[in-house]
């Protein structure tokens, strides 16, 4: 078995895994469907687009940011993306997916968009590194704030340490690759792992110029 071989079984083992659990008040978007999709198999939809992205050639980069969000993974499968990125087809590799480059994925009128994604891509793309980089979230799926599944909340401690097992699978998978946080959050995940990493300025809530900063400086060592 070579090496690409055993590194896709391994992406299909973990994305096999982490389609698998179902939470109260949590979504998982590689598992559940919403009412307001626009196909039947959303989220066999949602897992190839996860594996396509997790095949990134080179990886010189893994960000790591807290949990989904309602208008970013919970539709698109994808931590830091959004449904209008990949109807624009701003997101790398989706197009090798037969019949899902440019698709919409929901019956919204317009497609929903995460201006914490819109940052994330257009930054990697300014400094080359869109072929390049793995984001992921430190809890897997979308916790349901208040108002029910278009609506976020920060996990709760017992949700933290679920995910820690399936974000540790994760990692594994790409030893030595540098390390980013965004925001306090994944930053203490990553620290309860003992994992060196570089915290990011999170790029929600006036955040987008530290966090461009951030990775700038992240880049000018040598990322």
């Amino acid at each position: 078995m070579n090496n690409l071989q055993t590194l896709n079984d391994r992406i299909n083992q973990f994305v096999a895994a982490v389609a698998e659990p179902i939470y109260p008040d949590v979504h998982n978007p590689w598992r559940q469907t919403c009412p307001t999709e626009a196909t039947v198999d959303g989220p066999q939809r949602r897992q190839a687009r996860l594996r396509s992205h997790l095949q990134t050639p080179n990886p010189r980069l893994l960000i790591i940011g807290e949990a989904p969000g309602y208008q970013g993974c919970r539709y698109s499968g994808l931590a830091f993306s959004s449904e209008r990125l990949l109807v624009e087809r701003s997101i790398p590799r989706m197009g090798e997916i037969q019949g899902l480059e440019g698709e919409r994925i929901t019956t919204r009128p317009k497609p929903w968009s995460e201006p914490s994604a819109t940052i994330v891509w257009s930054a990697l793309y300014e400094h080359g590194l869109e072929l390049n980089t793995i984001l992921f979230n430190a809890f897997p799926w979308h916790p349901e704030g208040a108002k029910g599944m278009h609506s976020n909340r920060t996990p709760t401690t017992a949700e933290k340490a679920t995910g820690l097992e399936f974000l540790s699978m994760l990692l594994a998978i790409y030893p030595g690759i540098p390390l980013a946080a965004l925001g306090n959050t994944a930053s203490e995940t990553l620290s309860s792992l003992n994992l060196k990493h570089t915290k990011l300025r999170h790029p929600a809530n006036g955040g987008a110029t530290k966090f461009r900063n951030g990775l700038t400086t992240m880049v000018a060592k040598g990322v």
